[in-house]
């Protein structure tokens, strides 16, 4: 009775730390329900029962006395598709019996510590050159390509410095589009760039929280109301954000 109570802990630390990775880096809610109850299910466990939210997860265990469940809290998500990915091709091994226990739980340990997000100045420069690229798109100047690819690649920059003083989302996202909005002004102003609105336009496309309304959009379509209200809400945040910073630079300058 003892090993079965224990084993079933093992399970359950293996279903979470699935949906804890995923739901971390950017997995969509439901994706994440049914990850957990599909490893379940493979180890054993038939009926289980879990309640997924962008800042917690709650899953329960029954057919053993007492019901089992357990909480954890999610305070950082970013955004990390290889790592969905990883914890995906686990999920799958588990279902057809290639990885066991002890084996499932290693390697999801491995994928948690694992830091697999491009370097700093690889994403800097992705950023630069997505801001120019984005001002095309919306039909900019070729002349203000170079004006466009500064001004997104420094308020990419910004964000990322001022979450590291400020830890609070908001205000990171703010100050980068002020950032943001101060350059493009500026790059007009001496006759550099030609196009303010496209420049701007271009230059914050980087801060949009596109996977963010893309989960929030797919999980109220999916029946997750909770979950879909509050990345909405948190998406709609960070648009308000970031026209706040827009707004400021072209209310005053």
């Amino acid at each position: 009775m003892g090993n079965q109570i224990e084993k079933t802990y093992d399970i359950m630390e293996v279903c979470l730390l699935a949906g804890k990775i995923m739901l971390q880096s950017g997995g969509e809610t439901y994706r994440v329900e049914d990850t957990m109850m599909r490893i379940a299910a493979a180890f054993g466990i038939e009926s289980t029962h879990s309640y997924v939210t962008p800042t917690g997860i709650i899953f329960s265990a029954e057919g053993t006395e007492p019901t089992k469940t357990k909480l954890i809290r999610i305070s950082e998500r970013s955004t990390d598709l290889k790592k969905v990915s990883m914890v995906n091709s686990i999920s799958r091994r588990i279902s057809s019996g290639e990885v066991t226990l002890e084996e499932a739980l290693e390697h999801l340990k491995e994928i948690d510590s694992l830091d697999v997000t491009f370097p700093f100045r690889v994403q800097v420069a992705a950023a630069t050159l997505a801001s120019g690229c984005f001002m095309i798109m919306f039909e900019g100047g070729w002349n203000d390509f170079i004006p466009a690819m500064i001004s997104g690649g420094m308020g990419y920059l910004s964000f990322v410095y001022f979450h590291r003083f400020v830890p609070i989302k908001f205000f990171s996202e703010f100050l980068a589009s002020f950032v943001i909005g101060l350059l493009s002004f500026l790059f007009v102003k001496m006759g550099v760039g030609h196009q303010l609105d496209k420049i701007i336009i271009g230059s914050v496309m980087t801060l949009v929280p596109g996977l963010l309304v893309t989960n929030a959009i797919r999980d109220l379509m999916a029946g997750h109301l909770v979950s879909g209200l509050s990345k909405g809400a948190e998406a709609f945040l960070t648009a308000f954000a970031i026209g706040a910073g827009i707004a400021v630079v072209l209310s005053f300058l």
